[in-house]
């Protein structure tokens, strides 16, 4: 089964959950731990209150906190790195690298532009699913790119990373406070 047809199963066992007429607005596919799939969805009320509910892989829903936020983690922490590196526009960084190689061609330019493709190929269209593998993979993809543009200077993406637990705690506290479900 393909993830997107993951999605709109997901999406389906969500409203079972719903009242009439909510509706899912978003799922976001998640593994907090290998072999563990959640899919965080949002649900939209026709009077525009969102909330969530959680369900894994054989349609269960969380209930457990923890469980859930471990998911929300490892969703946050991938959209930040996805919104962090190349410096949230790769296709602008790379479109800029290109016209700096037809100008100017300074030495290891080749280099950037193929870590900018590469890093490009690692953030492709979603649906993606967030989890530590995906994490790690557009960090190595992002700290390539940042090495071959200066090699000496600090690492924008670990500055950003390292910020992200105000965007996590954020939508752990959104999350939680509209959950469809009581959290033990």
């Amino acid at each position: 089964m393909s993830l997107s047809e993951d999605l709109a199963r997901a999406a389906r066992l969500a409203i079972e959950h719903a009242e009439e007429g909510d509706a899912v607005s978003a799922v976001i596919a998640t593994e907090p731990r290998a072999g563990v799939r959640v899919y965080l969805c949002a649900l939209d009320a026709h009077d525009g209150y969102r909330s969530w509910i959680a369900v894994r892989e054989d349609g269960s829903a969380l209930t457990d906190r923890r469980e859930l936020r471990e998911a929300v983690s490892i969703a946050a922490l991938c959209e930040v790195a996805g919104d962090a590196a190349g410096g949230g526009d790769v296709e602008a960084l790379l479109a800029s690298l290109v016209a700096l190689r037809e100008a100017e061609a300074p030495a290891g330019i080749e280099d950037a532009e193929e870590a900018a493709r590469a890093l490009r190929v690692v953030l492709a269209d979603p649906p993606r699913v967030a989890s530590a593998a995906r994490l790690d993979e557009i960090g190595a993809a992002a700290r390539r790119l940042e090495r071959e543009l200066d090699p000496l200077a600090s690492s924008p993406f670990s500055v950003a990373m390292q910020s992200a637990q105000g965007a996590v705690a954020e939508l752990q506290r959104e999350i939680e406070a509209g959950y469809r479900l009581p959290l033990s």
